[in-house]
């Protein structure tokens, strides 16, 4: 049987869903079969179970329309399917790390990450993660070492250094409808940054994002041409410094680095940003003095001022409309309160 089989996997990162979208288109001598046991013998490290919950939560789709668990598919139909990212080999080790909790009911959590915490393990990073805490604090998060729910719960994450809420799932149900919000696009995700420059009004960026040709741990914005990936970041000025600007960005996407990789394209990198040149001095004077007020407001935050301040979806079982909002990090706030003091000494 020869079918074309499309694979689009999202990157490692901060914004990115975790899960993997496949395309199938059935051959013209495919005999008619349940769509269930058709995925199974398709689908790396999946189970019949799994594929049925993708199903009945809209997550698999016969010609573009959500299909039904007993769908049986016929010659020529279009197949795709989103699940949760493969298990890697990595051991998952409880740890009894604080969460701090702004919501809980039986489906799912709001957590508030912290700067300088990994979500899930990887490479270097095999301990300590938001992931390890995750399993010793909630119980029988959906996690299967044979199938897709390689690391419980999660349906998103953010970078090391980047603060803020996140969603986790409790439950099977709960991961899959989460997951398909994230990929439908219909979450609301809201962030407070801190960039250099005075942004002189609100907009939109718009650029493929993809890995930089000529350094793989970070992105590059393309602007023409098929590299990379459809990026959309909508940003509003909340507090104007002269040398650095507040603003909001909200997310029409969700790209490896999205926020960090765009901001850096239109010339105002993120505060203390080290991977996207934002921890140097990239406006303002070179006097002694204001050099050591840039390398104090520095020492407040271990990285990007990137804060996860709003989160917005749909409730996977109720329906109910659900938005949290957050503080702002201790260290982020006292820059900021640093910049007032220090425009209303400069005027």
């Amino acid at each position: 049987m020869q079918e074309e089989f499309e694979e689009i996997e999202n990157e490692e990162n901060e914004e990115d869903e975790l899960f993997e979208h496949y395309h199938f288109k059935v051959d013209p001598g495919q005999e008619i079969l349940r769509i269930d046991k058709f995925l199974l013998d398709r689908l790396p490290n999946t189970s019949r179970n799994k594929i049925q919950f993708a199903a009945k939560n809209g997550n698999v789709l016969v010609n573009t329309l959500a299909i039904k668990p007993n769908y049986r598919v016929k010659p020529g139909d279009e197949i795709s399917i989103v699940m949760p990212y493969p298990v890697r080999e990595i051991e998952l080790i409880a740890e009894n790390i604080p969460i701090q909790i702004e919501f809980e009911d039986d489906f799912l959590a709001i957590v508030h990450k912290p700067s300088n915490m990994v979500v899930h393990p990887g490479y270097g990073n095999y301990t300590g993660t938001l992931v390890n805490a995750m399993v010793y604090h909630f119980d029988n998060l959906p996690y299967r070492i044979q199938d897709y729910f390689g690391r419980p719960g999660l349906v998103h994450r953010l970078d090391k250094n980047t603060t803020g809420l996140m969603v986790i799932a409790k439950t099977e149900h709960a991961l899959s409808h989460l997951a398909k919000q994230f990929a439908d696009r219909t979450t609301e995700r809201r962030y407070n940054a801190l960039v250099w420059g005075d942004v002189l009004e609100d907009g939109t960026v718009t650029g493929n994002i993809g890995r930089s040709l000529k350094n793989r741990k970070v992105m590059t914005v393309f602007p023409e041409g098929d590299y990379g990936k459809h990026a959309v970041t909508h940003y509003k000025v909340l507090e104007r410094f002269g040398l650095v600007t507040l603003i909001e960005c909200k997310l029409e996407t969700g790209r490896t680095h999205q926020i960090r990789a765009h901001l850096k394209h239109i010339g105002h990198p993120l505060f203390n940003d080290n991977e996207y040149g934002g921890d140097r001095i990239v406006r303002g004077t070179t006097h002694t003095k204001y050099k050591k007020f840039i390398e104090n407001c520095f020492s407040l935050i271990p990285g990007q001022a990137l804060h996860a301040k709003t989160l917005g979806f749909t409730h996977p079982v109720s329906g109910e409309n659900l938005q949290f909002d957050s503080e702002l990090v201790d260290g982020f706030e006292k820059i900021l309160q640093k910049w007032r003091n220090y425009t209303t000494e400069s005027d």
